[in-house]
Parts: structure tokens; sequence; C-alpha cells
């Protein structure tokens, strides 16, 4: 995917005053934590997509929104899939009404929307034909609306009717303010990134990270690897590891890898020392070893403080930093002194900074760096794979209406 992306935004229209009286139909990501009872846990997305719905009705606009929440089985609605708690809670945030419409696509409840108001569709994954991104589905959305606004990255690397097929039909397709941060954010961090590029990638396995390592091998300067997939990359550079996680069949995988960034004259720093314990466990004790004297019945949980102090030094120097995971098992405290060391180095580093990931999240989170990291994606699984080099469809379906205009 090309980093420097061409498409039309929310904001573009607003500036061009061509909202008012117009319907804007916004595909928000709404899908929050419920309780048993079904009261929301976290509302963290729906307070971050009042922006994009602040500005439509500030601009004149009928404006209906949708989500999905859960895995409902389309054409069975049951009440747990409602969206009605996020009814509540989106009116309490707007300060006005916010009604529930179901059985909504044939536009039923839709006729006498009037300027300012906002309605919300019920979870649009009810819909037959969402999850294929049924064309019949999504011009049947697309007659709903006027301009249709996507502003759910999170759901960007799926081709859905609600993210990808509307935008297809819609007269006009736009990015919301959050989809439209994600992609410019990315876009710095990828596409014109200032230099050296600096990419730091843990996780338990290679396997599940190998086509991001393998995609970011061809575009950074240096390569972090921490968790268990820096336990690969040692036994490929002939260390032992112990009894530590690791998929040594992946170990000529991580060796090509390190061949290549070498052939570009970058380098995966391997640990010269590690946290190691004889036991997974919250009160397991650790010890600080260099890597040549680890035993037959270690455990590496972390990295040591003299590795640390040597990636603190590259991310210093770093021009662009891309963060997705901490390199060791931070939950206990014993054995977080490296993702910390790492954290504060980025936090106090003057490049930019782009961090996704859940784990990621959890770490900015528990060493408090938020406002210092230069942008943190709450995409998940589209952060990943633009990270993989891969095409998001929501993404590119915009990119192609922008184009034809």
């Amino acid at each position: 995917m090309s980093a420097v992306l061409n498409f039309i935004r929310l904001q573009d229209l607003i500036d061009q005053n061509a909202l008012q009286g117009k319907r804007v139909f916004i595909r928000a990501d709404l899908n929050v934590p419920q309780d048993d009872a079904g009261n929301i846990t976290e509302d963290t997305r729906i307070r971050a997509s009042v922006p994009a719905i602040q500005a439509a009705v500030a601009a004149g606009a009928k404006v209906m929104v949708t989500s999905h929440l859960g895995r409902p089985t389309e054409g069975e609605f049951k009440p747990e899939d409602s969206l009605a708690p996020v009814a509540a809670r989106l009116s309490e945030l707007l300060g006005q009404p916010v009604e529930l419409k179901q059985n909504w696509v044939d536009g039923a409840g839709l006729e006498g929307l009037q300027a300012g108001q906002v309605v919300l569709l019920e979870n649009v994954r009810v819909n037959q034909g969402e999850k294929k991104n049924a064309d019949e589905l999504a011009q049947k959305m697309a007659a709903l609306c006027d301009i249709y606004v996507n502003d759910a990255f999170g759901t960007a690397h799926r081709a859905e009717a609600s993210t990808h097929g509307i935008a297809k039909f819609a007269p006009v397709a736009a990015a919301g303010p959050l989809l439209a941060a994600e992609l410019d954010a990315l876009g710095k961090a990828l596409g014109a990134p200032a230099r050296p590029l600096l990419a730091i990638v843990a996780g338990s396995k290679v396997s599940t990270k190998l086509s991001i390592l393998e995609s970011l091998a061809d575009k950074v300067d240096n390569l972090i690897v921490g968790g268990g997939i820096a336990n690969t990359f040692m036994l490929a550079a002939g260390l032992k590891i112990g009894k530590s996680l690791a998929e040594p069949d992946l170990v000529g995988a991580a060796k090509i890898i390190i061949d290549k960034l070498a052939a570009r004259g970058a380098q995966v720093p391997i640990p010269v020392d590690v946290v190691t314990a004889k036991e997974f466990s919250p009160s397991a004790v650790a010890t600080v070893k260099d890597v040549k004297d680890v035993a037959d019945d270690d455990m590496i949980l972390d990295i040591g403080p003299q590795t640390a102090a040597i990636l603190a030094a590259q991310i210093a120097s770093a021009g662009t930093i891309v963060w997705n995971g901490p390199v060791g098992v931070f939950e206990f405290d014993q054995f977080a002194e490296g993702t910390k060391t790492l954290a504060l180095a980025i936090a106090e580093s003057k490049a930019f900074s782009i961090a996704g990931g859940g784990d990621t999240l959890a770490a900015i989170a528990k060493y408090n760096i938020g406002a210092q990291v230069g942008y943190i994606s709450t995409g998940g699984g589209a952060f990943l794979e633009f990270l993989e080099g891969k095409t998001l469809p929501a993404v590119e379906i915009l990119t192609q209406r922008a184009a034809s205009k």
C-alpha cells in the first residue's frame, strides 16, 4: 500500500459547506465491552466517535450512525446484540437525544430526519450480507445517504458492506477524523519517515508476526525484536535459550530477516544479557545473566539491563519509531524493566513515534507515557495489517473514490 494516501476527508466537505441538510451515514466503531447485565464497562470507542458526529451536526447534516457490536449471527437479532446501551451513552456525550432505529436497511423510520438530528442504526452485523460485503445490502445502505463517512479504522482491514460496499455506491465517500488521523500517522511513519526508522516488534511467536517482520525488513534502518520472538532470533544467532518460549522451526526465517537487514547495512540487535527464571509465575525469582550463561532449565522472561541500555540508545537516535509489543513479561514487575526502559526512552525521544497493539497500549498505560507517544493506534488488526504492507479494503475504496472525482 502506498503510504501517502489521497482520500476525501469529512473536514474537506465541511469546509465546502457540503453537509447542510444532507443525509450523512457514519460508520463508527462503537464495539465496546459490556458486563453480563449489558452495562458498558469501558467507553473509549464511543467517546472517540463523538467528534465526527458533532462536526456533522454542527454542519447542519441529518446524521445516521451505525456500528457492529460483538459477534451476532446475521439475520438473527438477539437482545444482547443491541446498540441500545450505546445509544444511551451517545445521548449523554452529545447532549441530545439519539434514537435507536431497528430494521432500518430499507429506510423505515428514517424519512423525517431533521438537520442536526442524530439516530443510531441498530447493530450493522445483524444484517444479512454484511460480512460477505453483499452488493445488494451495500446498495440499500448507500441509498439512505448523500454522504458516507467511514470513521472506523479498527474495521478497515475487512471488506464488509458497511465498510467497503457502501463506499462504492454512495454519492460521496469520505474518511472521518479518526480514520484520517490513523492513516496520516501511519503514512508519516512508513511512507516518508524521518530516518533512522526503527521498528520494535515483540510478542510470543515469530509465526504471528513473521509477515510484519519480513515487510519491515525492507523498510527499516533497525529492527528490535523482543519476547518469544527474540528467543527465536537468539537461536538463529547460535545462542542457547534453555527452556524459553521459541519456535525452532522458524530459525531459518529469522536468519533470512537478519541477512536481509545486514545487506542494507541495518541490524537486528541480539541481546547480550537477559533476565531468567526457573518458572513462569508472578513470584518467580528473577536472575540477570549474560546470554552465554543461560542454563538448560532457564526461561528468558526479559532483556537484561545492558541490552536495554543499548536499545534505549538506538531509540534516542531514531527519527521515527514504530512500536508493537513489550519486550518482556511486563505484567510481572521483576520482568518489566526492559519494557519500562524502552517505553521511557520512546517517551523521551524526539522521534515521531507510533504505537499499536493491545499489549503495547497496556504498557503505555502502565508507564503513563501516552502523552509522549506521537500517535497511539487503536486499530488492532488493521494496524498490524498496515505494517505488513497489506491493502486495507475500506481505505482502498476511499482512495479509489477520491481518484475518480
